[in-house]
């Protein structure tokens, strides 16, 4: 069964990703710089299966986890595994706000795809956030000031990858349960990560494991409520909520890492937050249709 679109719910489980996502930032960051970033990823799935096991059982066992769409699933795993890779890759090289910031090319994406594969309509006020949101992101990250570092580059490939997976996520919630979304996921990226994560294996120290078992959690958690709110919403307004972890990531960054927040960081978050309250402020959409193939 289909939920009953819904802001609020939508925003609720946006929240929850969110707060997932920047632990699972922190995370990473701690967990790449001991190990591989493949070794990370690999062990990331594996723990977050177990995690997940008691979701799949209560949700009428391995029998229910049966798919009629596995090559969306494939497909959809694939690509975003190649965006964490590089995702975390970057963590290593740039600032935590600025890889955040240039993660949120990823709504322009989104937009263009959802619009385009999924049939929704981009509104003015939807079309209006997203221009805020990325309005705001350029102003904090200022590009064009100072030399491109190559890890700008690998994140912007990033969030080409995570644009796709989510438009194939918003796709596959119209047929198949969150929990066999997540299912799949941790089972088709534990198999395409073994071989690069075994090729430089190294045994994670003691006091690695908090970290470790954290980035797998937060792995999980936060797709299982990404899933969750784009069951209550369309991908181009769920988009515009996920612009938060740009201020957001920017505090951490300060609090954690003594990374400076300026008053550019401050205004461009300002401008993020108005587009995502334009955003919120709109009556919930009608189920999207699926664009005629």
């Amino acid at each position: 069964m289909v939920p009953t679109p819904s802001i609020p719910k939508a925003a609720f489980w946006m929240a929850l990703s969110i707060a997932s996502f920047l632990a699972m930032s922190v995370a990473g960051r701690a967990t790449t710089a001991e190990l591989n970033v493949f070794q990370v990823l690999e062990l990331r799935s594996v723990i977050g299966f177990f995690i997940l096991l008691p979701l799949v059982m209560m949700s009428g066992g391995f029998a229910a986890m049966r798919t009629q769409r596995p090559v969306a699933h494939i497909a959809r795993n694939v690509i975003h595994y190649t965006g964490q890779a590089a995702w975390l890759y970057a963590l290593t090289l740039i600032p935590l706000a600025v890889l955040i910031s240039i993660e949120f090319t990823t709504p322009i994406w989104t937009a263009i795809l959802a619009v385009t594969f999924l049939g929704e309509r981009l509104s003015r006020p939807r079309l209006a956030a997203i221009v805020l949101g990325l309005i705001g992101v350029v102003i904090i990250v200022r590009p064009g000031v100072g030399a491109v570092d190559p890890g700008h580059l690998v994140v912007l490939g990033a969030a080409v990858c995570f644009g796709v997976s989510l438009v194939l996520v918003k796709s596959l919630t119209r047929t198949d349960s969150v929990v066999r979304i997540i299912f799949w996921m941790l089972i088709i990226q534990s198999a395409l990560g073994l071989i690069p994560a075994l090729y430089e294996w190294r045994n994670p120290p003691l006091e690695l494991w908090p970290w470790i078992l954290l980035i797998a959690f937060t792995g999980m958690s936060s797709h299982f409520c990404m899933a969750r709110a784009l069951a209550y919403a369309d991908a181009t307004v769920i988009s515009p909520m996920d612009f938060l972890r740009v201020p957001l990531s920017a505090l951490i960054g300060w609090l954690l890492y003594q990374e400076q927040i300026d008053a550019f960081t401050a205004g461009g978050a300002l401008l993020i937050l108005m587009g995502n309250l334009l955003n919120l402020q709109r009556k919930a959409p009608q189920p999207a249709k699926i664009a005629a193939s």
